[in-house]
């Protein structure tokens, strides 16, 4: 299981750079194919959001089925697929459509990792199970950024992504070898559906916190990075894969901090409460000081806002003690729904922001718009939140 786990970490960490590469490919894919920022903004939200909904169909399939086999289809199929549909890309509507596709592909992963810790290892233990695994994932986030941007310059984008569509199928044969499923519940329990998740009350105080709480510095890592250093500092794309690892380093840090904070202040709600209100802090203070000339100033309040948005796995684990044994997947791929979609909905919407903020405003105020508006979502989420019953293991 060790093994297995190991290798779905690799899966995942694929998962982390596809959602997060487009920032780097920014500059080469307007030269080549006319790809706009709304362009990217538009593909970068269908990866999130193809991904958040088909968290119903895996959460239903690994409790029938198991995470072995509804990793290995999704992620051949979709990630290998994908990553090849990009490299093959003549329009921006292919790149939105192969997005779409490595989205598919890439959503049973972390979840397939969770469902065997929730099932096989002490409750106490998930959130800081879950932490590591998005911190080591991270590094994923770390590849999409700087070593990206000298693959990009030294081989090409479309070669690049031929060697990418190539790695995922060998981790996807990986996972067919040495993933094993945990022992099935016994079929005479109650069966139920995520419908039954949706009845459970104390959940619908922490949905709109995890709908909101990512999508700021995943919103920012995995797009906005790149325009902003471009339209705002003139930066190239080795400054760009500069300001991408700095706050992939970030957030790695952040998942890792995140994960034992439960067992030490022995509380999550407030755990999470103060580390999003930090973040906020982060979007307010890009927004305040729009006028900034130094770009290593900007790039560590960006750091903050990923440092701080790293709670994701802590908030998972927070609605985990609500579910159902028997509803285990369910539960926490519905997690991911709100979490990754509001991400998706974030990209897409904040693509027609900017569009008319560009068209009305000057670079600089446009952006400054932008981390205002994230801000603001994030307090709306933590109005709500705070209302929360706290719950820990």
């Amino acid at each position: 299981m060790r093994i297995g786990l190991i290798v779905l970490v690799l899966g995942y960490v694929l998962s982390q750079f596809y959602r997060a590469f487009l920032a780097v490919l920014t500059p080469a894919l307007e030269a080549d194919l006319g790809a706009t920022a709304a362009d990217l903004s538009y593909a970068s939200g269908l990866w999130f959001i193809v991904f958040a909904v088909m968290q119903i169909p895996v959460g239903e399939a690994l409790d029938r089925f198991g995470p072995r086999i509804t990793a290995v289809v999704l992620f051949s199929l979709g990630g290998a697929g994908g990553a090849l549909v990009f490299a093959m890309a003549q329009t921006p509507a292919h790149i939105a459509w192969a997005m779409a596709l490595i989205g598919i592909g890439c959503s049973p992963v972390l979840m397939a990792a969770y469902y065997i810790f929730a099932k096989m290892y002490p409750a106490v233990m998930f959130s800081t199970l879950a932490g590591a695994t998005i911190g080591f994932g991270s590094l994923g986030n770390l590849a999409s950024s700087a070593p990206m941007a000298w693959a990009v310059e030294s081989f090409g984008w479309r070669e690049t992504m031929v060697a990418l569509a190539a790695l995922t199928l060998l981790v996807s044969i990986a996972l067919w070898l040495v993933v094993k499923d945990p022992p099935k519940t016994a079929s005479t329990g109650p069966r139920g559906s995520v419908l039954d998740i949706l009845k459970i009350k104390a959940l619908w105080l922490i949905f709109p916190m995890m709908f909101v709480n990512y999508a700021p510095a995943a919103g920012l890592r995995g797009l906005w990075v790149g325009p902003y250093g471009t339209d705002v500092f003139g930066a190239d794309t080795s400054m760009i894969g500069t300001m991408t690892l700095v706050m992939g380093l970030a957030m790695i840090v952040g998942n890792f901090a995140y994960g034992p904070m439960d067992r030490v202040f022995g509380t999550r709600k407030w755990v999470v409460f103060v580390g999003n209100t930090l973040g906020a802090a982060g979007c307010f203070a890009l927004f305040a000081l729009h006028g900034l000339t130094s770009v290593w100033t900007a790039t560590a309040l960006l750091a903050l806002v990923g440092l701080a948005g790293a709670s994701f796995p802590l908030m998972i684990a927070h609605a985990r003690p609500f579910f159902p044994e028997h509803l285990t997947g369910r539960g926490v791929t519905l997690m991911n729904l709100f979490g990754i979609g509001g991400v998706g909905i974030m990209q897409i919407v904040t693509g027609r922001l900017m569009t008319f903020w560009q068209d009305t405003k000057g670079d600089s105020e446009a952006y400054a718009s932008l981390f205002g508006f994230y801000g603001i979502v994030m307090c709306c989420g933590l109005a709500i939140y705070v209302f929360s019953t706290d719950r820990t293991d």
